[in-house]
């Protein structure tokens, strides 16, 4: 057998790899767990997460042999098991990052769209590139299944060709569920009270649980909230004086977005096999029986919002509907961070890609297809500075099938751009009235009154050319003859 020179591999970074980069996006990388990089290479994750005070070390067979395997709370198996020819020994090396996990595995390879066509030779179930050295490329689906079949456990994806394997399936299920629960914000208070003011620290304490979970704290929830006064009784009188000094609608709204947020997270769970109520975590079970009362009811109105999203006819007249994002004739486009306003039904059918493929880092425009069950995630680098910033790439997610496509346009002279970010936006984003500004004084310009030519830069610079203007900022300006 041809002998491979693996250490040729080996690539320097500037950067944190984007396994571990995730993994400290989603907290499972921080300050208090010690990380193992197993196959560090060159060793540069190893000492970028040391200079963020990160207890961390790596081991190479090639480059970094002196150090020995260790237990580790979170180990990193990044991008080794492409580059491994003999597919027994990438099945064994899995197995022994996986004994030496703590909490959670993180595994990478690189994916079929990542192969350089023309510059490669097959060799074995890979192929050999210019300098001798193996890789494998992985379909997203197909790495997963490696996964779980190897090790028997099931992997979260993270990201395209990322996934996470937690060692407590509880875990798992924690981590899930925060993806799909909103960012907390507890009501202001509005009237004095006396005992409100008196003890004010417990009650906003209160508030911030409640913002969170949408219900009253129980059983080991209670050791964070403190001792109840004694003038106040109990959670529930303490929950009524906040609803008097608070105002009760927001407190409602807040558990329907929760029993939202629940029902998502169940909904979505049932790609992975929807765990038995005593598999999921304590804090879930509680919000099961304070939004569903049983795990019946729960699972059976997850059901049915998974099952509409299969129904293209419901789909779209959820993106009709939607208060929230830029309608075309095709797809509703929203920025990331309006994902969570949407509606329970395009929440699931975003969802319905994203737990499949994971976060698709860079991407920050998500394109909700109206007449087929299809995903795009969009890459627009200069979103907020630029005033019609240029598609860097696309990953598209194609439900039917599930077999990404990913493009790239950086290398384009004429790529596609946005108008109208304002509508790509929540009505109180503090960058909404900036966009909205210059929409309306290029409608005033008429800029937009044909729209085929507007919808790539070029076009677009022939428009402006023509009617005399230029943009500045985000101002539209005459321009000097």
């Amino acid at each position: 057998m041809q002998s491979i020179p693996r250490h040729l591999s080996a690539i320097r970074r500037s950067g944190l790899s984007r396994p571990v980069r995730l993994a400290l996006d989603d907290s499972l990388i921080n300050a208090g767990v010690e990380v193992f990089d197993y196959g560090c290479g060159y060793g540069d994750d190893v000492r970028a997460l040391r200079e963020r005070g990160i207890t961390c070390s790596g081991w190479d067979p090639a480059h970094n042999s002196g150090d020995e395997p260790r237990v580790a709370d979170v180990v990193n198996l990044g991008y080794v098991v492409n580059v491994i020819e003999d597919p027994k020994e990438r099945g064994q090396t899995l197995r022994s990052a996986w004994a030496l996990t703590r909490t959670v595995l993180i595994v990478a390879a690189r994916l079929t769209s990542e192969a350089l066509d023309g510059k490669q030779s097959p060799y074995g179930d890979g192929c050999l590139t210019r300098l001798g050295t193996f890789q494998k490329y992985y379909d997203h689906g197909e790495l997963r299944a490696w996964v779980e079949n190897e090790i028997s456990v099931s992997a979260v994806p993270a990201g395209p060709g990322v996934f996470y394997i937690f060692r407590d399936p509880s875990a798992a299920q924690s981590f899930l569920a925060s993806k799909y629960r909103r960012r907390p914000t507890a009501p202001r208070q509005r009237k004095s009270n006396l005992l409100f003011d008196k003890y004010k620290d417990f009650f906003e304490r209160l508030m911030d649980f409640m913002a969170s979970r949408g219900r009253l704290p129980e059983g080991a929830e209670l050791t964070a909230l403190g001792e109840i006064p004694e003038e106040v009784g109990s959670l529930r009188r303490g929950f009524k004086i906040i609803r008097e000094v608070t105002g009760g609608e927001q407190w409602d709204k807040i558990k329907e977005e929760r029993t939202q947020d629940l029902l998502i997270f169940l909904a979505l769970s049932r790609f992975g096999g929807r765990p038995r109520l005593s598999q999921l975590p304590a804090d879930i079970q509680l919000d099961v029986r304070a939004f569903c009362s049983t795990y019946g009811n729960a699972s059976t109105l997850a059901d049915r919002l998974l099952f509409s999203v299969g129904d293209m006819r419901i789909v779209e007249a959820a993106c009709r509907q939607s208060a929230v994002g830029k309608l075309t004739p095709n797809a509703l486009y929203v920025h990331v961070s309006a994902l969570p306003s949407l509606s329970p039904v395009l929440r699931v059918y975003e969802g319905c890609a994203r737990s499949y493929i994971g976060a698709v880092d860079a991407a920050n425009v998500i394109k909700l297809h109206r007449h087929k069950p299809q995903i795009s995630y969009l890459a627009y680098p200069e979103f907020e500075r630029d005033p019609h910033p240029k598609l860097l790439a696309s990953l598209v997610v194609p439900l039917n099938v599930f077999h990404i496509r990913y493009s790239e346009y950086g290398d384009s002279a004429n790529p596609p751009i946005l108008h109208r970010k304002e509508e790509f936006l929540t009505a109180d984003n503090p960058l909404r009235e900036k966009f909205a500004r210059l929409t309306r004084q290029e409608e005033k310009a008429g800029l937009y009154e044909d729209t085929t030519k507007i919808g790539n830069s070029a076009g677009w610079e022939d428009v402006l050319r023509s009617k005399g203007v230029r943009i500045s900022g985000h101002r539209l300006m005459k321009v000097k003859t």
